[in-house]
């Protein structure tokens, strides 16, 4: 994998550089779409810039002219242009901000839209080390820095800029001796500004890792909260939110802190200017050298040149903060997909119905390449032909999960491989392939949508389809009782029905889009034993033809299993149909009579639920 973004790495390690000409250029390619709206904007605040000089002219005007002259005509049509410019001006602004703001929309719809397709590509390996609540701060907060970028940042910089340029093209053109008079400060509120950006950026970055570290914690708990609250861990809950809390608002009153210093600073500097403009321009106007009109139209200048110089450190941490965001951003997006198909293969086989899978020699285990492997399966081999069924069995961690894992190609083994119809899958399209498989989990999962659009997914279904498929296993009767039926809203993962409805509703999922491969996780553990006996005879009728996978602990499935494994520490240690695995009294068998209730003749009930096979 390219990159990823470690679930123990801090914040910190993002974000810590200044200005990257690479990441701004990359910027820029999502600007490019809106070229006519940045245009737009660039042209009115330039012409609002040029409308800045207006009224320092006409002061100048009125004082050394119309005022000596008593000329009230010419001190009218004076007021009147201005007034005129200010109104321009105005609308400038307004139009200036509605274009930015609908540019900084837009990137900012484009680059989520783009993180959201994207995210949904990576391996469920990245998922397992990345915490939700990060990902959901890039999504949100880093691309909502972006916006600032493109609505107050680089566009407004632009037109500062050329504020700039223009007061000092005309306060030299005036008279450049007051204006080196006027620049005198220039050098201290650059140093200012340098000291501002540099502490801000760090407050900044102390205040993007707060964010993210609380959202983290509030997805984990919230999403816990039944934990939470049935081991009365409610008040220590608080007492750390209240500590990540409580960090992130020092963060931000450190912030504060450093902008309530810099802009009294930049004041102060704006007044010592003014103050050296007064001395040098009254002396001058002592001597006759320089007139009252100069030094007034001096005056609203220097006000109006130190306003966007004091904007543009402001607007310079604005970039600060947007390349921290953004390197963050584009170190999730390149972030590439695991290769689950192999770069040699010529062609892609999609098997014909129906499939018989095998496992052949296939180790894994979830560990860093480069360190000591600990194997979670080792030689693990066995065929689950066409219209039979194979159940998986074994205590918590033998490695059932693990072969499902393998098999939905959540991940790749290191050693062997797995086949269908002899067929590597590594050589078939993941979306082919797992579409063949119909998936029943343990940990259900339902979105908070309607039952139709849960069942149906993205396939081309019809209402009678659906419920063709939920009666095969008895969830239509769920589907009944809710009083809009396939309308019902679910509440967030099902909340809104039981667990057993739910379980119902996702194996009725599974059947709908009429899978090859049926893949069970302890897909019946949550129903009652009335409900349990509607789904098996169901599925009697939906095996034929169909490779079933099954982890189950029920004894009705494994009694029915037309092979059982069971696995030990990653291996097969025992395989064989139910009865012969029983007559053969080893691990099989003291599951079984755990599962049963039933003790070995001279064993005690302790010692059976010692057993490795004890628990799961």
């Amino acid at each position: 994998m390219a990159a990823s973004l470690s679930p123990h790495a801090s914040d910190e390690d993002f974000g810590a550089r200044r200005y990257d000409k690479r990441l701004a250029r990359r910027l820029l390619t999502y600007v490019r779409p809106y070229r006519t709206l940045v245009a737009g904007a660039l042209s009115l605040l330039m012409l609002e810039g040029l409308l800045q000089l207006v009224g320092p002219t006409l002061t100048q005007r009125v004082i050394d002219v119309a005022l000596p002259a008593h000329d009230a005509g010419m001190a009218m049509r004076a007021a009147l242009v201005y007034a005129a410019s200010l109104v321009l001006a105005f609308v400038c602004s307004y139009g200036e901000t509605i274009l930015t703001a609908i540019l900084g929309q837009r990137v900012m719809r484009d680059l989520r839209q783009q993180l959201f397709e994207h995210v949904q590509q990576l391996s469920i390996a990245f998922y397992d080390r990345t915490p939700v609540g990060r990902l959901v701060t890039r999504v949100t907060s880093d691309v909502e820095s972006l916006n600032e970028l493109f609505t107050a940042g680089v566009v407004a910089g632009l037109g500062d800029l050329f504020t700039l340029l223009a007061i000092a093209v005309m306060m030299i053109v005036t008279d450049w001796r007051l204006a080196l008079a006027a620049f005198a400060v220039i050098p201290l509120v650059y140093l200012t500004s340098h000291v501002f950006q540099t502490r801000v950026r760090i407050a900044y970055r102390e205040i993007r890792t707060r964010l993210a570290r609380i959202n983290a914690y509030l997805q984990e708990r919230i999403t816990g909260m039944r934990v939470v609250q049935l081991f009365n861990r409610e008040r220590a809950e608080s007492a750390r939110f209240a500590a990540l809390n409580r960090a992130h608002l020092d963060a931000n009153l450190r912030s504060i802190t450093i902008y309530a210093l810099y802009f009294p600073a930049i004041e102060f500097l704006t007044s010592v200017a003014l103050a050296i403009l007064l001395v040098a321009g009254a002396h001058r106007v002592g001597v006759g050298s320089l007139t009252v009109g100069v030094v007034a139209a001096f005056l609203q200048l220097m006000r109006r040149f130190y306003q966007p110089l004091q904007d543009l450190a402001d607007k310079f941490n604005t970039l600060q903060q947007a390349m921290a965001a953004s390197e963050r951003i584009f170190l999730l997006l390149d972030t590439e997909r695991e290769e689950l198909t192999r770069p040699e293969t010529p062609h892609h086989v999609v098997p014909i119905r129906p499939v018989t899978i095998a496992f052949e020699g296939v180790w894994f285990h979830y560990g860093d390449r480069r360190s000591e492997p600990t194997w979670v399966l080792k030689d693990v081999s066995f065929v689950a032909r066409a219209g039979e069924t194979l159940a998986l069995v074994g205590h918590t961690g033998a490695g059932k999960t693990t072969i499902v894992s393998l098999l939905l190609r959540f991940y790749e083994p290191q050693r062997g491989r797995i086949t269908a119809n002899d067929v590597d899958i590594r050589e078939i399209p993941l979306d082919d392939w797992r579409r063949l498989i119909g998936y029943v989990q343990q940990d259900i999962f339902l979105f908070a949508a309607d039952v139709r659009s849960n069942l149906r997914l993205d396939a081309p279904l019809t209402d009678g389809d659906l419920m063709e498929s939920a009666a095969s296993v008895g969830a239509d009767r769920v589907i009944r009782r809710l009083p809009r039926g396939l309308n019902e809203t679910l509440g967030e993962r099902g909340a809104t029905v039981s667990v057993g409805e739910r379980q119902l509703l996702s194996f009725a999922r599974a059947v709908a889009l009429d899978p090859a491969v049926l893949v069970l996780d302890e897909a019946t553990s949550a129903v009652d034993s009335e409900a349990e006996a509607e789904i098996q005879r169901g599925l009697a009728a939906l095996m034929g033809g169909r490779t079933t996978i099954a982890i189950a602990h029920r004894i009705s499935t494994i009694i029915d299993a037309n092979e059982i494994l069971v696995l030990h520490h990653g291996e097969v240690r025992e395989r064989g149909v139910h009865s012969s695995l029983l007559a053969l009294g080893g691990l099989y068998s003291r599951l079984y009579r755990l599962l049963t209730g039933e003790t070995p003749h001279g064993a005690s009930h302790s010692a059976t639920l010692a057993s490795p096979l004890g628990a799961r």
